[in-house]
């Protein structure tokens, strides 16, 4: 992990070692592995990085604040390998507790864990943006509330699911008929200018 400042702004960047076993985290296959998003504020905001495999050294430069638990089981440490007071966490956290603050290690521990109900489905993620070609929920596709076909209905249930996702909303979604039924589709979850 890197810190950089550019334009005034600080990210943290995660940096691939030529040679390494690092996955584009970009895209994630739904079933695939493990995958959970720290961040540095409550309720999934600020600076986050995306983690999908044992880290012994964070290496963070802030506090953790709160956690979104794509899919498995994490352990979580105050320490680095693992060491320290650690707890499991296997669903979305908005508010960590402040022992657990100052997250030094993390790993995936396998099984079970629906991250919240969650099971969006297959995406691509950006920095300020991730698109759900067929954004799910507690692994059912979403449709709008009675079967509503509206755009008025889309744009809710769209914005719902983004913020539900960890984003502040939606700033493009269709709906998709498959089989008498409307499911929302094509949905582009964004942090600003929905």
């Amino acid at each position: 992990m890197r810190i950089m400042t550019m334009l005034g702004l600080t990210a943290l960047v995660a940096v691939s070692v030529p040679g390494s076993a690092q996955q584009d985290e970009r895209f994630r296959p739904p079933g695939g592995q493990a995958e959970a998003t720290i961040y540095r504020d409550a309720y999934y905001s600020g600076p986050a990085v995306a983690v999908q495999r044992a880290e012994p050294d964070m290496g963070l430069a802030w506090q953790v604040r709160s956690i979104r638990v794509r899919s498995g089981r994490w352990q979580i440490c105050t320490g680095r390998n693992f060491t320290g007071r650690c707890t499991t966490v296997d669903q979305d956290t908005p508010s960590i507790a402040n022992q657990f603050r100052t997250l030094q290690s993390m790993r995936p521990l396998g099984g079970g864990g629906s991250g919240g109900g969650g099971g969006s489905g297959q995406s691509l993620r950006g920095m300020g943006a991730e698109f759900f070609p067929e954004p799910m929920r507690y692994g059912q596709r979403i449709q709008c509330p009675g079967g509503q076909s509206t755009a008025n209905c889309a744009k809710t249930t769209a914005d719902q699911f983004c913020r539900s996702a960890g984003w502040n909303g939606s700033r493009n979604q269709s709906l998709q008929t498959v089989g008498r039924r409307v499911y929302i589709a094509d949905v582009l979850c964004v942090r600003s200018g929905f």
